[in-house]
């Protein structure tokens, strides 16, 4: 099966990690990552985004550790739309966590205006911090967790209270 998904990946958490492997379960991966232009647009909050080719390198590290896993092709592609890549013929499956679901489908709608099938989407539920919220870049930019949903020191140095 050919797999897609994407996003801005900054910084890349372990709720990121659940969404790679299920690609790499499922097949060979093609992995889309916003454009410097396209980041910010995709964000809510406003909140700077650590550059393109920094971004790219540091899932270039995550994916490749994947695919070796898992036995399996990968390609790295930047996004420039929103709807991404995942309008093109080739694919079979377009991964989403839950709040990205809607655009998967958006995308199959996309698709079909274009004669072609619709993609199976896989939504991967949210991996969740300690304190049972989603991991988020935003969470973690905060500073409210790290990577791994592990709940950080307040500024003072104080443990959080649960």
């Amino acid at each position: 099966m050919k797999v897609a998904l994407g996003g801005t990946f900054d910084p890349i958490h372990d709720g990121h990690r659940a969404l790679f492997e299920r690609a790499f379960e499922l097949g060979d991966v093609t992995v889309g990552l916003t454009s410097d232009d396209l980041a910010p647009t995709t964000r809510d909050e406003g909140r700077y985004v650590e550059p393109y080719d920094e971004r790219l390198d540091a899932l270039e590290d995550e994916l490749s550790a994947f695919a070796a896993e898992y036995d399996r092709d990968y390609e790295l592609r930047k996004l420039q739309r929103p709807t991404g890549i995942a309008t093109e013929e080739q694919f079979d499956v377009l991964v989403v966590s839950p709040e990205t679901e809607t655009g998967g489908t958006r995308i199959n709608e996309i698709r079909e205006e274009h004669g072609r099938e619709p993609l199976e989407i896989e939504v991967v539920d949210h991996v969740l911090a300690d304190d049972g919220e989603p991991i988020s870049s935003t969470r973690i930019v905060r500073g409210e967790i790290d990577e791994h949903g592990n709940l950080t020191p307040d500024r003072d140095g104080r443990e959080p209270v649960e």
